[in-house]
């Protein structure tokens, strides 16, 4: 077992339970557990064990976790029991465990300052000074608001002024833990004007060929990487924001300035300049070696070049020793490079049509790329057949065959193109009433349009239930934020079909006062970017129009992240106490609950079956009926919880 005095229990995964201990009983387990990084583990059970060390022996609880290609750990728990020999114990070095240890500092609280950089903001000559009232801030994140200047005047971030010329609104967005972030709406202000740098940011082609023949892999994240960098004195004043306690400037590159990608990527490429088999893109530095002596010299020359440098790393985002990453959107390893997965997830994944609208749509898109596709016509023609007038749907074995064989070709063939920093870049998105889609392309030399990455998802019950504006702009936002190492520090074109986007997300309109909280939030996203909203047609957005009717079911995951939205309340909407109360007077609940405590019958009724399924895995806590970590609510509270999270 791997001695780790930081977990607090002891584990040991599956496959080692089942080859070494199979002959101990497994019972249930109510551990909750989940690693350095926040990753949940699924716990299989536990079991009491017998173990020896040396002439000790004793009787120990053992986790059984669901987890592959990793070792058993013993934990805090048994060191309790048991005296170790510290001295004749072997020592993990793969020369990347101890990294927090040797750089402590590049792992701290707070924001990191680059050391011998600042940043300077440049406006063109036609520069007039924009000032801007402050907004009104709801009664109930006064006093948030009012916390968080106090903190960042403390750290530096920002410091009050008496008087300027320029002055940018706020926009408050709440964080998942219930915080909040102040940001600048420099949208009414400076980006207009704003002289564009043109240092030139790294290809991507370039830095792949960099990383040639790495057999093992680091990926570095930065901690607010724009935050760390300061300004400059002088341009401190077009930074300032107003708020309800007057004037602040930043003196630190605020999120939101459409300048800070070129700003940051020149600052980085001179901190790690001359070093081999490295490559830094923004906040994303990737370094590579062909052997573990190679790549553990070149990942400490990094991070001693980092910390000399003053800054900072997120721990929770960084991959240490790897064999296989995904960085820019391809797969990194020692067999070269490959697309994602999910980058032809969306097409792959992408169910039968169900109707003739869905059936067009698929259509739509297969004939849009269908240059790429020989004896195109021939091999749809069972399904063009379901089009024709006075023909009734039968989706049958030809239909389904046809589809399939579409799709295959579609993945197989070498449409898919290679992202290139230099060829202009297009989003394309919709969205329809149960999805959203989008396609990125480049525009060719020829003006034809080559995809470089496809993608969708299902909407969750409460974004079923925004309005159509709202749903055409989580499209937009669902794949900017997906897309975002492509689109990054780099001028892009997004693509909607719904006009009154274009006042609302455009990038020279300011965040309006009176829209949605979402939609003032989604707007301030697309501050930090360099783009152009372009309105077309429906019938010309196929590729988007197809994903988004023909979305990938959302997986479990995303709707866990969903329903914690809740966790962004003022307050729950219904307590424990109320989730008991009404359980007590469901009728089918009541009968779980009565099960779940003293025991399911043999014979249940239709009613119950999809809760005895689960019988094993049903637990009471304060009166509520718990399915692993999430609460049953009973129907009548439904609709105020479901109300709630979609307000939020």
């Amino acid at each position: 077992m791997e001695v780790d005095t930081g977990a607090s229990v002891s584990v040991v995964p599956t496959q080692i339970y089942s080859e070494v201990l199979s002959h101990v009983q497994l019972k249930k387990s109510t551990a909750r557990l989940q690693s350095y990084s926040g990753e949940r583990l699924k716990v299989k059970g536990e079991a009491v064990a017998p173990i020896k060390y040396g002439m000790q022996q004793s009787m120990e609880r053992l986790i059984v976790v669901d987890v592959s290609d990793k070792p058993a750990v013993l934990g805090r728990d048994w060191l309790s029991n048991l005296k170790l020999d510290w001295a004749s114990l072997f020592k993990v070095d793969s020369g990347v465990f101890d990294v927090p240890e040797k750089f402590p500092q590049l792992f701290a609280e707070g924001v990191g300052t680059l050391q011998g950089y600042q940043a300077k903001i440049t406006l063109s000559a036609d520069a007039k000074p924009q000032f801007h009232r402050p907004r009104p801030v709801p009664y109930a994140l006064q006093q948030k608001v009012e916390e968080e200047l106090n903190r960042l005047q403390e750290e530096g971030i920002i410091q009050p002024v008496e008087n300027s010329e320029w002055a940018a609104p706020i926009v408050i967005v709440r964080k998942a833990d219930n915080s909040i972030r102040i940001c600048g709406d420099y949208k009414v202000t400076i980006n207009p004007y704003l002289e564009m740098d043109n240092y030139p940011m790294p290809n991507a082609q370039d830095l792949f060929a960099s990383l040639a023949g790495g057999r093992f892999c680091t990926r570095l994240d930065m901690k607010q990487a724009y935050m760390q960098m300061r300004v400059d004195s002088s341009s401190q004043r077009y930074l300032t924001i107003n708020t309800a306690k007057g004037l602040f400037a930043y003196t630190r590159m605020p999120f939101g300035i459409s300048t800070a990608p070129g700003i940051w990527q020149r600052a980085m490429d001179n901190v790690l300049t001359g070093m081999p088999g490295v490559s830094c893109y923004l906040d994303d530095i990737l370094i590579v070696g062909q052997s573990e002596e190679q790549h553990d010299e070149r990942l400490h020359q990094v991070l001693e070049r980092l910390s000399q440098a003053g800054l900072r790393l997120k721990r929770e985002k960084c991959e240490f020793k790897k064999t296989r990453v995904e960085y820019l959107g391809y797969v990194v390893d020692e067999h070269g490079l490959r697309p994602a997965e999910k980058k032809l997830a969306a097409i792959r994944q992408a169910p039968e049509p169900s109707n003739t609208t869905e059936l067009r749509a698929f259509l739509g898109l297969l004939n849009y790329y269908g240059r790429f596709l020989p004896n195109l016509s021939t091999m749809l023609q069972p399904l063009y057949s379901l089009l024709q007038k006075n023909t009734s749907w039968e989706w049958g074995a030809k239909q389904a065959k046809a589809f399939r064989q579409a799709k295959q070709n579609l993945l197989e063939s070498d449409f898919l193109t290679h992202y290139d920093l230099k060829k202009p870049v297009r989003l394309a998105c919709d969205a329809s009433p149960y999805g959203v889609g989008a396609c990125l392309t480049h525009v060719m030399s020829d003006g034809s349009e080559q995809p470089i990455a496809f993608a969708s998802r299902t909407l969750t019950m409460a974004e079923r239930g925004y309005a159509q504006l709202e749903r055409e702009a989580l499209a937009l936002i669902f794949r900017v934020r997906q897309f975002h190492k492509y689109l990054v520090g780099r001028s892009f074109t997004l693509v909607t079909d719904h006009r009154p986007l274009l006042k609302i997300l455009g990038p020279k309109e300011g965040v309006p006062t009176l829209a949605a909280a979402r939609l003032q939030r989604w707007s301030l996203i697309l501050s930090a970017y360099q783009y152009n909203l372009e309105y077309t047609s429906g019938v010309s957005n196929k590729e988007a129009d197809l994903l988004s009717r023909l979305p990938i079911p959302v997986n479990v995951v995303d709707l866990n992240e969903k329903i914690y939205a809740i966790d962004h309340c003022e307050q729950l909407p219904v307590t424990a106490q109320d989730i008991a109360k009404e359980l007590q007077r469901d009728s089918i609940l009541r009968q779980v609950y009565e099960y779940t405590l003293r025991g399911w019958k043999p014979n249940v009724s239709t009613q119950l079956l999809p809760y005895a399924r689960r019988a094993d895995e049903l637990t009471i806590e304060d009166g509520c009926l718990l399915w692993g970590n999430r609460v049953i609510i009973p129907t009548k509270l439904q609709g105020t919880v479901l109300q709630e999270i979609h307000e939020d």
